[in-house]
């Protein structure tokens, strides 16, 4: 059946395994995704939605780099919004709220409509190996399929154990079971495993709430999409999203199953997300707290189902029951299934390389929650980076890496194969240094050119970003080159209680005020007659405007990014022996030595190196 060998073979269909299959074939390899259920490719196992406060920037980046991630949102969008308008644009996001159906029937539509990708339902237990080289994989009813390289994408499912209340099982996701076998193959090839936990909440029948008696959260007013790509456009109507509560009352009940909840009770050990914890979690380390916010969540345009986000819990199924009876508008709750603790094994990336290769064996790559992070988007974003690395591999071609200062997704990387993660990894923008570059405006200038030289992004996108590009940069001239008189901006300058001018000045000096916008730009004639002639597009009017309201601040990061970026170009030898340096403690050798640091500036990443450390790695190194 499977008589010639393939290109590239991914291990499980969730997000990441999406996006890695979808990348190595577009590229060109002959490509295997083999999945435990077909029906699931691409499923939604936690909140419907995608994006958010730095997700939204992760999924543009895996947009403007030729993934599909951003198209198979806008194309299953039910609401839309872009969060943190109120601060600078460094910390825009967008988010869509999805059709959960609609989600991964668009996933597997774009997928069974790409060449060179072959797809097999069966679950893969062992990796067959040649010495320190993967070769293939052996599947539970004993197939064994060759592959140049693999790439092992298995979510929650790696021995998953399933948790609510007393009762555990296991599984990978509700209704699905656990993979096997896979850990262990690993660990005997001398990998290092370990276990995290992560959780989700009840879903509940929308019929029998009272949404009367919540707060309304409907989409944007003007929403805009995900993608760059012109096949897909902005919603046209939306779902909206509520808010509700919890409250004392609600929170005494959570206690009193505390005694009975495998969080409290030893029976879940492992690490949950610190950032996304579960009801009875925030209950126990927030008392002080009254309320909790709980967002009420469509799954879809035609279904009566809702998620009921901020409510995750592993509790018994009772005690979860008579507590969200008890949240205003949920008095007639009924439920479609309960809330779920899941413990499965990952393997701490550092273990990986940045290309997301293993150190260990060749031709092996690791993309997603194998990884120890948590979101769909993070997944998305390893997977697609695994799988252009694990085509680039087989062609005996260099591996592709973003920076940190380049994107999102090698900030991610970077933290992930520099510093480890012992809880699931979740994407903020505070971990970003240089957010004020990797803005999701400006995704599509960052890395469409990179997508397009690597045959993922298309001829049509790359001229689109250049079209942006130049349409920004002439309108932008005209701004530093063109006066304004008095009479002109006065008026909006004083709705906006700012100075009057006394005498004519360029148009760039008014813009940069704050508090001046767009909208008043075009109040001034020679603008709105310069973009209506030159039909400068919306986009490039909102790009100019950052440059111009944040020039300060983005050169500062420049400069800052060009200093990271010397330190960059200062390799490290893979075979450096750092015992041979007496000047370095017990514990720098350690991490070092351990890490395999490619450059300088990864190596000052890695926790516990101080400068002084970095001093005598550049001496040694002749720097």
């Amino acid at each position: 059946m499977f008589n010639t060998p393939y290109d590239v073979i991914v291990v499980g269909a969730g997000h990441a395994g999406a996006e890695a299959a979808a990348a190595a074939a577009n590229m060109g390899s002959k490509t295997l995704l083999i999945t435990m259920n077909l029906q699931n490719i691409a499923q939604m196992s936690c909140n419907p939605a995608m994006g958010g406060i730095a997700k939204g920037q992760i999924v543009r980046e895996i947009d403007a780099l030729g993934g599909y991630s951003g198209i198979v949102s806008d194309l299953s969008a039910i609401q839309f919004k872009m969060l943190n308008r109120s601060k600078g644009p460094a910390m825009w996001s967008p988010r869509v709220q999805s059709d959960r159906m609609m989600f991964a029937q668009a996933w597997r539509d774009r997928l069974e409509q790409t060449p060179n990708l072959d797809f097999y339902q069966e679950m893969v237990q062992d990796l067959i190996f040649d010495q320190d080289k993967i070769i293939g994989v052996v599947t539970s009813l004993g197939l064994k399929i060759y592959s140049k390289t693999v790439i092992l994408t298995n979510g929650t499912f790696l021995n998953g154990l399933i948790h609510i209340g007393d009762k555990n099982f296991g599984g990978g996701r509700a209704g699905e079971s656990a993979s096997t076998g896979l850990t262990s193959s690993l660990i005997e090839k001398g990998f290092e495993s370990g276990r995290m936990k992560t959780g989700t909440p009840p879903r509940v029948d929308g019929r029998s709430l009272n949404f009367d008696l919540m707060e309304e959260q409907p989409g944007d007013i003007d929403p805009v999409k995900f993608s760059y790509s012109p096949e897909t456009s902005p919603l046209t109507k939306q779902r909206s999203c509520h808010i509700t509560y919890t409250s004392e009352e609600v929170h005494d009940t959570l206690r009193g199953g505390f005694d009975r909840s495998p969080m409290f009770n030893g029976s879940i050990k492992s690490l949950g997300p610190r950032y996304c914890p579960s009801i009875e979690d925030k209950v126990n380390r927030f008392a002080d707290k009254n309320r909790h916010q709980i967002f009420v969540e469509p799954e879809g345009w035609n279904t009566v189902e809702y998620y009921i986000n901020g409510f995750s819990t592993s509790l018994p199924e009772d005690v979860q029951y008579e507590a969200l009876k008890q949240v205003k508008g949920f008095e007639a709750v009924k439920f479609f299934r309960p809330g779920y603790a899941i413990e499965y094994d990952y393997f701490p990336p550092t273990q990986l390389t940045h290309s997301l290769q293993t150190k260990l064996v060749k031709g092996l790559f690791f993309a997603g929650q194998i990884n120890g992070t948590t979101g769909y988007e993070e997944a998305g974003a390893q997977g697609l980076m695994a799988g252009i690395n694990a085509h680039l591999y087989h062609k005996g071609d260099s591996p592709f890496m973003l920076k940190r200062n380049e994107a999102y997704i090698g900030v991610l990387i970077d933290d992930l194969i520099t510093k480890g993660t012992e809880e699931p990894y979740r994407m903020f923008t505070s971990r970003a240094e240089y957010r004020t570059l990797l803005r999701q405006d400006n995704a599509d200038i960052r890395l469409t050119p990179i997508g397009h030289e690597l045959g993922l992004a298309s001829e049509d996108r790359l001229k689109s970003v250049n079209k942006k590009n130049e349409q920004s940069a002439l309108l932008k001239d005209f701004y530093e080159t063109t006066s304004v008189l008095p009479e002109e901006a006065n008026p909006f300058l004083e709705e906006k209680n700012s100075s009057p001018m006394r005498q004519s000045d360029k148009i760039v000096k008014i813009y940069s005020r704050p508090g001046i916008t767009l909208e008043d730009m075009v109040k001034i004639k020679s603008v709105s007659e310069f973009i209506e002639s030159n039909k400068i597009g919306t986009d490039a009017q909102e790009q100019v405007e950052v440059q111009i309201k944040y020039s300060g601040y983005i050169e500062k990061e420049k400069a800052n990014a060009d200093k990271l970026n010397r330190l960059e170009s200062v390799s490290i030898p893979s075979s450096f022996d750092y015992n041979c340096l007496a000047s370095l403690s017990h514990e720098a050798k350690e991490k070092l030595n351990k890490i395999k640091p490619q450059t300088i500036s990864q190596a000052s990443r890695i926790s516990g190196i101080k400068p002084s450390d970095i001093s005598v790695l550049l001496v040694k190194l002749g720097r």
